[in-house]
């Protein structure tokens, strides 16, 4: 009898430890995917100055666009948890789209090899962004769950693990077109 008592709790002792890992792993590779898009996010805004600098040789006139997308700029990078990092995304977001609406008032501008090698750089950014931040939120989605299915949410419970925030710069506002009036 003693030995059946003690193999089922050897069995509920293995079958913690493996929801405590897997609880781990999906917290350890959400921080992975952070992690990703933070890379990507920094090689964003890298670019930024190169495209603001480029643009403003044709449009010098146009300082407040640029001083919009410099103060959206620092407001992403200073940005830290994902909620507050997709807030500023969107004003970012909007800024380049009200920077990129300039720019095609100027055919030399949009004729310019640097300012197209910018534009497809910060394009392929842009889908990276959006591939890394795909995986992410599907990660976040995954550990979430666990967190409140049971009886993963009981070891979650005693192990102090926390939910994680989504990561969503897209809304409703940013898919509207970007008026601009001159």
């Amino acid at each position: 009898m003693g030995w059946v008592i003690l193999g089922i709790l050897v069995l509920v002792g293995i079958w913690v430890v493996g929801i405590y890992n897997g609880l781990v792993q999906l917290r350890v590779r959400g921080d992975g995917a952070w992690s990703d898009i933070d890379v990507q996010l920094k090689r964003r805004y890298d670019l930024i100055p190169n495209l603001v600098e480029t643009v403003k040789g044709y449009a010098a006139h146009e300082k407040g666009v640029f001083q919009s997308v410099t103060e959206a700029r620092t407001r992403a990078m200073s940005a830290t948890s994902p909620v507050a990092k997709g807030e500023a995304e969107q004003g970012l977001a909007g800024a380049l789209k009200t920077l990129f609406a300039v720019a095609e008032n100027y055919p030399q501008l949009r004729a310019s090899e640097n300012f197209q090698g910018l534009q497809n750089s910060l394009n392929q950014v842009e889908e990276a962004i959006q591939n890394s931040r795909r995986y992410y939120n599907a990660v976040v989605r995954d550990y979430n769950t666990k967190l409140q299915v049971i009886p993963d949410s009981l070891v979650a419970s005693l192990g102090g693990f926390k939910a994680k925030e989504f990561f969503q710069p897209d809304s409703p506002e940013e898919r509207k077109n970007v008026k601009v009036s001159f």
